[in-house]
């Protein structure tokens, strides 16, 4: 932690522990997403040190777009992949935005600092017919386990819910009265999603006849998906239960919730959804996120195309 590490300056690093814990407080960041911020800034605070003077004698406002120009050529040193290094600037330019905000620093040094160029690769989706076959493979399993992954898979297809978001679900999130579970997502947001009656069926079904099976007496609790022992189901095992499965249904390609997540985005925009809507599905704070889907969409249109205009 940075927090009294021998040779840092406290006077300094106050502001990056104050920054922390304005994201954890006031933006609702995970602990996960904090540490991970934490672990970039205590490397430019190390880089700082080491190498800008005008650091070690005016502070935060001895930094200039020079030196942060000198860190991304470091860290490029290093061999840190491009996505990284963009990744790394864009917590620099979150705090040094903070330190502005706060009256710390006069001038943002990194206004106008360009990070590197990052491909970003087209959103991955499965067809519709190998989510059905997906779907398809737990009514063949028996007992509680086939109920439970039955209703998982078919709650991740309605809802396009992150797997986060479906290992957190409480029993009172889900309303089958209305057919809507709520959402906690990024930054604790909270949100209602629809699903339909097939997802409703299978839901009930599990809590019926599958989840009393699962309960234990030594882990009582109120999640929604349980495992064996009568614990929650982490993400981990979320990711175990749809591998099997796609391997059952002799999908070719790497299947993930992430994957079905993509899925559900670009099989309801093939199918006319509005972009706003998607966007309220999925949680996305900024359009652009799910505009990235079109991508996808426009390249499958472009395949249909070629293989069927008569002078294509």
């Amino acid at each position: 932690m940075l927090r009294g590490e021998v040779g840092m300056s406290s006077d300094y690093t106050r502001w990056i522990d104050a920054f922390l814990d304005y994201l954890l407080v006031q933006r609702n960041y995970s602990h996960h997403t904090i540490q991970a911020y934490r672990t970039d800034l205590h490397q430019l605070y190390v880089f700082l040190e080491e190498h800008v003077p005008s650091f070690r004698q005016h502070g935060w406002n001895g930094v200039d777009a020079n030196a942060l120009r000198q860190y991304q050529k470091d860290l490029r040193e290093q061999g840190y992949a491009n996505a990284t290094i963009a990744r790394k600037l864009a917590t620099v330019r979150t705090l040094f935005q903070y330190l502005l905000s706060m009256g710390v620093i006069q001038r943002d040094p990194t206004r106008g600092l360009e990070g590197p160029k990052v491909h970003r690769p087209l959103p991955k989706a499965i067809s519709p017919e190998e989510v059905d076959r997906l779907l398809d493979a737990p009514t063949h399993v028996d007992g509680p386990k086939g109920l439970r992954d039955q209703a998982i898979l078919e709650l991740l297809y309605a809802t396009g819910m992150r797997v986060s978001e479906l290992t957190a679900l409480r029993l009172g999130d889900v309303d089958l009265e209305r057919n809507v579970v709520r959402c906690r997502g990024k930054g604790n947001k909270e949100r209602e999603v629809p699903f339909h009656e097939t997802a409703a069926q299978k839901l009930l079904a599990y809590l019926k006849e599958g989840r009393p099976q699962l309960q234990n007496g030594k882990y009582p609790n109120d999640y929604l998906f349980l495992n064996y022992r009568g614990k929650p189901l982490t993400r981990q095992g979320i990711w175990l239960i749809i591998r099997e499965y796609a391997k059952i249904a002799g999908i070719g390609v790497r299947v993930t919730p992430h994957v079905l997540r993509h899925s559900v985005a670009t099989h309801l925009l093939r199918q006319g959804a509005n972009l706003r809507e998607v966007q309220e599905l999925l949680g996305h704070t900024n359009l652009t996120t799910t505009q990235q889907y079109t991508r996808v969409v426009n390249e499958h249109l472009r395949d249909v195309f070629d293989e069927t205009h008569p002078r294509a």
